[in-house]
């Protein structure tokens, strides 16, 4: 027969059922409380009294239920009380995407087209600017062809014309056109850099006077050094190999200003490779390690260019490209270093170098000022600048 205390147990609510060692059952908290989740330990009623004469002994210890702590923000929030925290949101990428524009296939067709054409007007407007003084062009660039003849020997240099069209072909047209495509370099520089900028970043587009400034001044300098270095030695060397076996030159107008463009844009084309390893670096392509440890390829591959670039096979001509292209890819690597300080947020010591920079030219000016002024030196537009008096 069933105790009062088994009869008590049996008859507790679903809720609150009896333990096998004395202990209640707590009712489900739905708020999660964790005070009430605890179990409920003690004597069920007064007739529990383990030292209540005619009862059995149990055990004092709780034991410990499986009923899990639920805090309480969790069942409101999935009750619909509270809204679940939200990610943060990358700002910097949207900071940076601001102002990309999004353009399709066409509208990028578009886009070229308008491009080339503004390049073209700018090149248009600075040939009708060179038609003005194609004379005093023509007289610079037969220079070098008459200094080297004259230089030979030759008493009445001049460049031969074979056929009547040769004189208006170069001197009215070629000649500007050439002229026009140094003069608009800086407006067909800035032409490609406004076709590419829509695609870069809002930090990115700071590098477009940069850009436009030293891509066009190394294009100048270029021709520049084309025009008084490297075509005039060249020119030099190779008709000095005609005179010294018995033969008299004879320069053909076309030919010589066929040759004088291939130089001029050769060696203006050479001269952009600071900006492009500068933009390798920029890009992440290329790092500054990277090419100093294998400068050696890079050196060869220089040679290459050289030999490929370089109208004549002799190997004088060979070194006045290959040597200026070398300094160009250390001038580029430099560059690249500075671009990857910045990136470190570190400094390059610029006090100290232009001091010694400074120092250099200071003693190089006062070397000058005593061969001009003590030494009866004079200075000359060719290399090497300076001839001895008499």
């Amino acid at each position: 027969m069933a105790s009062p205390e088994d009869q008590k147990g049996a008859s507790a609510p679903p809720g609150e059922g009896a333990l096998s060692n004395g202990e209640i059952r707590p009712e489900n908290n739905s708020a999660g409380d964790p005070v009430n989740d605890a179990p409920v330990t003690g004597p069920a009623s007064a007739s529990d009294d383990p030292y209540s004469s005619g009862s059995t002994s149990v055990s004092e210890s709780p034991v410990s239920t499986s009923t899990a702590v639920i805090p309480a923000t969790a069942s409101a929030g999935g009750a619909g009380g509270s809204t679940p925290p939200t990610p943060p949101s990358d700002s910097d990428g949207g900071d940076e995407e601001e102002g990309m524009l999004r353009m399709s296939f066409m509208e990028h067709l578009e886009e070229l087209r308008s491009r080339i054409l503004r390049s073209l007007a700018g090149v248009g407007i600075a040939f009708i600017v060179s038609l003005t003084f194609c004379s005093e062009l023509w007289k610079l660039v037969s220079e070098p062809a008459v200094d080297a003849l004259r230089s030979l020997g030759l008493k009445d240099p001049k460049l031969t014309l074979i056929t009547p069209m040769e004189a208006f072909n170069i001197v009215w047209v070629k000649l500007p056109i050439l002229t026009a495509i140094f003069i608009a370099s800086p407006w067909i520089l800035y032409q490609v850099w406004g076709f590419i900028a829509p695609g870069l970043y809002k930090k990115e587009r700071r590098w477009a006077a940069p850009f436009v400034i030293c891509s066009a001044g190394l294009f100048i300098a270029g021709g520049a050094f084309g025009y008084f270095v490297a075509f005039r030695y060249g020119l030099t060397f190779l008709l000095s190999l005609a005179v010294m076996n018995n033969v008299t030159p004879m320069v053909s107008m076309t030919e010589y200003f066929d040759l004088f463009v291939n130089v001029m844009l050769g060696i203006g084309l050479i001269f952009e490779m600071p900006v492009l390893i500068f933009f390798l670096t920029l890009l992440h392509l290329a790092s500054p390690r990277f090419l100093i440890n294998h400068s050696r390829y890079a050196i060869l591959g220089i040679v290459i260019i050289a030999a490929i670039v370089t109208p004549t096979p002799d190997v004088f001509n060979l070194m006045l490209f290959a040597v200026p292209m070398c300094a160009l890819f250390y001038l580029g690597i430099f560059a690249g270093y500075i671009l990857v300080l910045h990136r470190e947020n570190r400094k390059f010591p610029w006090r100290p170098v232009l001091k010694w920079t400074g120092l250099v030219v200071l003693v190089l000016a006062a070397m000058l000022y005593l061969l001009v002024a003590r030494y009866h030196y004079h200075l000359v537009r060719h290399w090497p600048f300076l001839t001895r008096g008499m």
